[in-house]
């Protein structure tokens, strides 16, 4: 007999919460029906500077299969927090969980630019990426290769040997859900193996706090710049000037301003 549920999450809290997360995001999308034009990550939106959409599109699913798919093997692979031992644990699963989420949506819009500027196919212009799959794919990849014996279950009843099923669930999944991104999937994968054999690595709690503060930043920043949502506190203004890029925060009526003054290149403003 298993576990009690109790348990398993005090064992997993990382993944408890991101699961929580994920779940309460899909339940408000739900509520204001909001469509994967809305939160998905897509090479237009890139261009026209959304890249809030790189943690959104991550953090958002549409179809409630896609949901129970992601968020059953997420539950799975939350084995990583235990992994103490390995080199692994709650600390390891959260510092490249941040890794996974931005190069993995990177590799995606580089993969689309490729596909678009090199072999002219425009159809990549509109595809939109909506999903957890990236991560949970590079998790699985992860562990595929630092414990090959392992098993990820699915829906509580499927059990697949884990060193085959980062490719497996790729097909898997194209199956049940024929709108998955195998761009997306594949994405994830690659990423997680470049964090496994150590291509990527050197990650510390530090480095990852930084990496997180740039996220929030970038991400507010391109909120407000987008249009998509107006934070009324934080004001942008492009100042040509002959000094360097520069950020300043300046005391107002209501609170803080944000003013940045940009440096003309070659006839581009640098923003």
């Amino acid at each position: 007999m298993g576990k009690p549920l109790f348990h398993e999450i005090l064992e997993k809290p990382a993944t408890s919460c991101i699961i929580a997360l994920c779940c309460a995001i899909w339940f408000y999308i739900q509520k204001k029906n909001i469509g994967y034009s809305h939160v998905g990550l897509s090479y237009e939106t890139a261009i026209e500077g959304h890249h809030w959409r790189i943690i959104t599109s991550a953090l958002s699913h549409i179809s409630v299969i896609h949901l129970v798919f992601n968020m059953s093997a997420l539950w799975s692979l939350g084995v990583v927090e235990r992994l103490g031992h390995m080199s692994m644990g709650m600390e390891f699963y959260l510092q490249y969980t941040l890794v996974l989420i931005v190069l993995s949506g990177a590799l995606v819009l580089l993969s689309y630019h490729v596909l678009i500027q090199r072999f002219k196919l425009e159809y990549f212009r509109r595809v939109t990426a909506v999903g957890y799959s990236c991560v949970v794919f590079g998790w699985m990849t992860i562990l595929s290769v630092k414990q090959p014996s392992s098993k990820l279950e699915l829906f509580g009843f499927l059990s697949l040997p884990i060193s085959f099923a980062p490719f497996e669930s790729l097909i898997f999944t194209s199956i049940i859900v024929p709108q998955a991104s195998f761009i997306g999937h594949l994405s994830g994968i690659i990423v997680g193996y470049a964090i496994a054999w150590g291509l990527i690595h050197g990650m510390t709690n530090y480095w990852a706090i930084t990496m997180l503060g740039w996220i929030v930043f970038v991400f507010v920043f391109s909120l407000k710049r987008s249009g998509a949502y107006d934070f009324s506190f934080l004001e942008i203004e492009s100042v040509t000037d002959l000094s360097l890029p520069s950020v300043r925060f300046l005391g107002s009526g209501n609170g803080r301003t944000l003013q940045m003054s940009t440096l003309p290149v070659g006839g581009s403003d640098l923003v």
